[in-house]
């Protein structure tokens, strides 16, 4: 149990009590109890509990309270702990350990029992069957008896349990031989082959599963949706693939082999099935006690429960033809039994998990119903005056409503099944079917839409679990093939389908052999190795009479159903005539019964049907007008070619326009009456150009025959594992263990010999070249290449401390325990190398990263280092402009502030007086504002006055300098350290009036004072700002200077531009525009003219 789960339901479970109240006086019960409530609000306090009468009576019994504690105490030493169980275990984070399984026992395989004979081997299974150890190990092969129950022994903690570790740690398991499969594909890099045989009931299926199951454990996708799509491929193809027997309610009725793809590391990326010989005929007839394909209960028991039986145009009373039987309970256990349900539901599951669209599923489900719609149509007699063996629909409900589930229509659907076409001398002859041949041709087309079903679904399978090429590289991939075969059947009527079965199983059987017994003593002989020969039953004369040309059975078969007139009673004959061997007999008194000895034992088989079954003829009418369905998956299946096994091509199928329509001969004929006026080859519509050219002559048998041929070309690629599945009584019981029955599985698989084989023999027989490279990592360094000698494969074998193994003239014959060994102590030195090599390489990673993470510290420092540097760089750039800026609009204002006043001054003064002594005033009244304005002015700003025009007349300069006003004005400028250019505006303004009233009148005194100042390009500029002085300065240190040659000037001295200055020049390099003849002309000051400033 969880520990959080634990602490929500402490609170909820009653109180723990004393484990044998009886043994405790009463007052000690009580005393417990009381400790042990687990309502705080009712538990009594420690002051309460130390008032009990239990407690007071212990005052002074200190010294005999403490010799009872301690024998108690050594009594509990004795009895030992007590071991939980299950289900009251807390789970925790430490790896799951099975008891005892770190103890080997001898009697995990029976190789190692001291006496071989039945009866030990016998009592060794039945002692371990009742310990419900279930699996035991012959050898290198597993040895599985079916418990009949559910077993707590597949778990993800047993997964993890047989991941990778020694075989003999832990107690035989179905997992050991998956592990040992996929460890082999690894090691050596090599395809495996899982083979599971065994009797019909034996539990081969469930097996599969399980291998299927820690196989995907141990591959461990990276695609987590992969592996689910892989675990439900089963129970899908279970679900239309496996039917309910007589002996067996989940029988398999075909041939399944599942390749699961991994890559050379390990990693599972995708799989592949195979089918075989799927039991077409179960579709339209049972034997007694046995029932149909487990899907049409299940889609019948869903559809009833969701109420959509009428939308597939199913009864809800009476069961169809196809899966009624016998007893009538068909209805009621569909109805009562919740297991259909719940089955249905995990059939779309496995569908939606897959990747089957909604649309697909649709149709399956359509196509299903219509099968059980078909099985319904039935057939009168009719007569004319000219025929007399026609046939009719005298119902037609049933024919529309399968015609309605197929998306074809009724009436070529009729047409199809009560006439058939003819071709003779290039003549297309319409005949009608009797009642008999009518129904032959429906259950035919019901076998055929069934058996097309199931290769098209595996076909999808097979297309949705594909890898993936952009991400997995499928050429080096490797396989490991599990094969589910139907098992070895023998009933109280064994027909054409028990046949195919066991000579499959024959096979099977022989496979077996081959590799356990003859391939082995053959290598023994040919490589000069003294050992004991093994006898065993071979089955191969038994196979050759099944098999052979032209006078096997199957050969027989063939030839027989070619004759139109033959009948079962000639076949038996023929088969009595040429199959003389000990294997073959014919009963006295049954005419249609024939005899087989098979390697399980006699199998009597009825000849009845067993022509029409072989020959399996789907007439062209059917194939053209199933062509015409609307259902785009009815087209698909049959418009796809079949292969040589009988199954559905898995290419994409190209349907053509003949395909998708009826011919226009045929539909023209059809209109006009219910008969065929006009004739068409209808093989020549239904022909594919991937169809074998012999078509018409594919029997069952050939299909058989080819099936057998590709599933054997599968499994030799690979290196087998063999599971052998044991039924231990035929009731299906759990515990119950038939001495008989196992003795007779026993003897027919050839268990005792297997045991002998391999306790005396060499099952692993590895060429020296291939040894000494997979293992020389044991006895050689590294670096070198030895040579595969024989002298390097002993010292491998020495140094790797082996015994009982013998050297062959070009292989090294070793027990099956030998190559576990020898992988484990691969496995411990390439450890071993991975340990260094992670060290090594984690040495070089830090080094290197330390290297890395130095060079990028030192590009994040130059990095740093740029962008302050250009951070810095752009706000002194940006403070920069923004002083400018601000000096300019301070400037800006302040001028226009000056002009304002002195405009505002000027326009309020009455006019332009002549008076000399109005002008004085006027003049000193000016020069009080100016030196007002100096007083509150910037001190310390060096000023640099605008000089007058060099083109004023010399009179006008000598009557401004005889002014009193001027001179004073002149002096004042000399002491102060700050003017603005407005005051050079100023003093031009207070000029003007002077050289006006000098040339005669007043009439044009405000137009002169209003006069433009001069453009500021033609003016030397007037540092009156601390920012144009540190323009100055920098401009000053950058430049060379070419001035006056005088020695540079601290900070802050007057500088006095003459024509020589750079700067200077720099300003005047715009010439100015041309002025009228006004006193506000602008030229450029002379080079010569300086200006000196008395001190003050």
């Amino acid at each position: 149990m969880h520990p959080v789960k634990t602490l929500f339901k402490i609170p909820r479970n009653p109180p723990p009590t004393l484990l044998h109240p009886e043994k405790w006086c009463r007052g000690f019960n009580h005393f417990i109890s009381q400790c042990l409530i687990k309502d705080f609000e009712k538990r009594p306090s420690v002051t309460h509990l130390l008032e009990h009468p239990f407690i007071k009576q212990v005052h002074g019994k200190d010294m005999s309270l403490q010799k009872q504690l301690a024998e108690l105490i050594q009594e509990q030493q004795q009895l030992g702990s007590v071991a939980k169980t299950r289900h009251e275990r807390i789970h925790t984070r430490r790896p799951y350990r099975v008891d005892g399984a770190d103890k080997y026992s001898l009697d995990d395989d029976l190789v190692n029992l001291e006496v071989l004979d039945e009866d030990t081997i016998i009592h060794q299974l039945q002692k371990r069957y009742a310990d419900l150890q279930i699996y035991t190990y012959v050898g290198d092969i597993l040895i599985a008896l079916n418990p009949f129950q559910n077993l707590s022994i597949y778990s993800p903690q047993f997964s993890k349990l047989y991941h990778g570790v020694k075989r003999s740690s832990n107690p035989p398991h179905i997992f050991a031989s998956a592990d040992a499969a996929y460890q082999s594909m690894v090691t050596f890099s090599k395809d495996q082959c899982i083979v599971i045989s065994g009797e019909s009931g034996a539990g081969k299926t469930e097996s599969a599963h399980l291998i299927v199951q820690h196989l995907t454990f141990l591959g461990k996708a990276n695609n987590r949706a992969l592996r689910e799509k892989i675990l439900q491929v089963n129970p899908l193809v279970e679900a239309f693939g496996n039917a309910c027997t007589a002996i067996n309610d989940n029988s398999s009725r075909f041939g399944k082999y599942l390749e699961m793809m991994f890559t050379p590391t390990g990693a599972l990326m995708g799989a592949k099935i195979s089918e075989y010989l799927l039991e077409k005929s179960r579709v339209i007839k049972q034997a007694v006690g046995e029932k149909n394909f487990h899907i049409f209960y299940y889609i019948y028991a869903g559809l009833y429960h969701q109420k959509k039986l009428s939308e597939y145009r199913l009864p809800d009373k009476k069961p169809p033809r196809y899966i009624d039987n016998e007893t009538g309970k068909v209805m009621h256990d569909i109805v009562t039994k919740d297991s259909y349900g719940r089955q249905f539901e995990a059939i779309q599951h496995c569908f939606r998990i897959i990747g089957f669209t909604d649309e697909e599923v649709y149709s399956v489900y359509r196509i299903l119903t219509g099968i059980l719609n078909t099985g319904n149509i039935e057939f009168a007699a009719i007569s004319s005056q000219h025929q007399t063996d026609k046939s009719e629909v005298p119902n037609p409900e049933a024919l529309d409503n399968a015609a309605a589930l197929l998306s074809i229509g009724s009436e070529e659907l009729q047409e199809a099944l009560t006439s058939h076409c003819v071709v003779t001398r290039g003549e297309t002859i319409i005949r009608t079917n009797t009642v008999d041949k009518a129904a032959d041709v429906r259950d035919a087309m019901s076998k055929a839409l069934y058996g097309r079903l199931f290769s098209w679904i595996v076909n999808r399978i097979n297309t949705l679990l594909q890898p993936d090429k952009n991400i997995c590289n499928t050429e080096n991939g490797m396989n490991i093939g599990i094969l589910d075969i139907f098992g070895f059947e023998n009933f109280a009527r064994n027909s054409f389908e028990q046949l195919c079965i066991n000579i499959a199983n024959e096979q099977i059987q022989f496979y077996f052999n081959q590799h356990i017994f003859a391939l082995e003593q053959m290598e023994y002989q040919s490589e000069g190795i003294d050992a004991t020969t093994v006898e065993y039953e071979d089955n191969r004369p038994l196979l050759d009479m099944f098999l052979q040309k032209p006078m096997g059975l199957l050969s027989l078969l063939d030839e027989e159903s070619r004759f139109p007139q033959a009948t079962d009673l000639t076949l038996v004959d023929k088969f009595e005539g040429n199959l003389r061997c000990k294997y073959f007999w014919r009963p006295k008194g049954v005419e249609l019964s024939f005899g087989i000895q098979h390697y399980a034992g006699k199998v009597l088989y009825d000849a009845s049907a067993f022509l029409e079954k072989n020959r399996d003829t789907l007439p062209a009418d059917i194939v053209v007008v199933l062509r015409t369905s609307e259902n785009k998956l009815l087209q698909q299946l049959f418009s796809s070619p079949l292969t040589k096994t009988g199954n559905l091509a898995q290419a994409r199928a190209r349907v053509t326009a003949a395909s998708r329509s009826l011919p226009p001969q045929l539909s023209a004929g059809r209109i006009k009456s219910p008969k065929y006026l006009l004739k068409v080859d209808t093989m020549e519509v239904m022909r594919h150009p991937e169809e074998t050219t012999n078509m018409k002559r594919q029997t069952m048998a050939s299909y058989f025959r080819y099936s057998l041929m590709d599933l054997l070309s599968k499994m030799v690629v690979g290196q087998p594992h063999f599971v052998r599945c044991i039924k231990p009584n035929d009731d299906r019981e759990a515990m119950m263990f038939s001495h008989e029955r196992v003795l007779l599985q026993l003897r027919y698989t050839g268990i005792l010999e297997t045991v002998k084989i391999r306790q005396k023999g060499y099952s692993h027989r590895i060429l020296f070249d291939e040894f000494v490279k997979r293992y020389y990592y044991l006895a050689f360094k590294a670096h070198e290449t030895p040579l595969g000698s024989r002298e390097n494969c002993l010292a491998i074998l020495e140094k790797s401390k082996l015994d009982n193994w013998i050297l062959g003239k070009t292989k090294v014959f070793l027990k099956y325990y030998h190559i576990e060994q020898l992988n484990l102590f691969l496995r411990e030195v390439t450890g071993r190398v991975v340990v260094m090599q992670a060290y090594i390489k984690g040495w070089l990673g830090a080094r290197r990263y330390k290297k890395v993470k130095e060079k990028r510290e030192n590009s994040a420092v130059t990095i740093q280092s740029a962008w302050r540097g250009y951070e810095a760089r752009r706000k002194y750039k940006e403070i920069r402009n923004r002083r400018t800026d601000a000096a300019i609009h301070i400037q800006a204002a302040f001028r226009g502030y000056i002009a304002r006043k002195n405009y505002t001054r000027l326009k309020n003064s009455p006019g332009c007086v002549a008076d000399p002594q109005l002008k004085s005033s006027s003049s000193t009244s000016e020069f009080g504002c100016e030196e007002h304005w100096q007083q509150t002015s910037n001190q310390s700003s060096p000023v640099v006055p605008d000089f007058p025009d060099k083109q004023t007349k010399k009179n006008d300069l000598d009557e401004i300098s005889a002014s009193p006003f001027i001179r004073r004005h002149s002096f004042k400028m000399s002491v102060s350290q700050s003017i603005s250019r407005s005051w050079s505006v100023a003093e031009h303004q207070l000029s003007s009036p002077l050289r006006s009233h000098k040339k005669g009148g007043s009439e044009n005194c405000l137009e002169q004072k209003l006069r433009t100042p001069r453009r500021r390009c033609q003016q030397p500029k007037m540092l009156n700002s601390p920012e144009d002085n540190m323009y100055y300065n920098q401009l000053n240190g950058t430049l060379e200077y070419q001035g006056s040659k005088r020695k540079p000037r601290k900070l802050g001295q007057i500088k006095v531009l003459d024509g020589e200055d750079e700067y200077y020049k720099s300003l005047s390099a715009v010439e100015s525009a041309p002025e009228d003849d006004s006193f506000l002309s602008s030229p450029s000051p002379p080079a010569s003219r300086r200006v000196s400033f008395a001190q003050s």
